[in-house]
């Protein structure tokens, strides 16, 4: 089954040029399905963190709307079929470099942040996942400060609430 869905996604996606070094359909949709794990990880995916999923794997990928659905849509079936963690990983360790495998943990951690703080379930999958990718915790831990941070700039930027001055004049440029 796995392999008449990367057939069937392979005719329709064509020549997907990702940012990182990542080549090719499986490593898009081994990144949408491991996503997804993180977004549902406890309940089912908020509508912040759909749109999120839909937002960073579109950007990444540089995918068009309609291919960007299709891979959300993929990647639930692989999700559904996978047992582990090991199943995602394995794959994206083939064709990512170390950046690459750093700017997964980070997608992780900006679906987590997309509607609030990561609880306990979050953390771990994430952590688990960073381990398999060879991401350092150091850098794990780097990375989910770094989104966090963001995630509250945003949301002070949207409540109209002041933010720093150093964030004012980035934003104003």
């Amino acid at each position: 089954m796995l392999r008449s869905i990367k057939t069937l996604f392979a005719d329709l996606v064509g020549d997907i040029r990702p940012r990182t070094q990542t080549e090719g359909y499986n490593s898009c949709l081994a990144t949408a399905a491991l996503l997804r794990r993180v977004a549902t990880i406890h309940s089912e995916m908020s509508e912040a963190r759909r749109k999120k999923l839909y937002t960073v794997l579109q950007s990444s990928f540089g995918l068009d709307d309609r291919t960007t659905a299709q891979l959300i849509e993929e990647s639930a079936a692989v999700d559904r079929d996978a047992i582990d963690l090991y199943h995602y990983t394995r794959e994206l360790n083939e064709v990512l470099d170390d950046e690459g495998r750093r700017l997964t943990v980070q997608m992780m951690w900006e679906i987590v942040y997309a509607d609030g703080n990561a609880n306990e379930f979050e953390a771990n999958i994430i952590w688990r996942a960073a381990d398999l990718l060879g991401v350092s915790s150091r850098q794990r831990v780097e990375l989910r400060q770094r989104v966090s941070a963001d995630t509250a700039a945003v949301a002070r930027v949207g409540a109209g609430r002041p933010q720093s001055p150093a964030l004012a004049t980035t934003i104003g440029n």
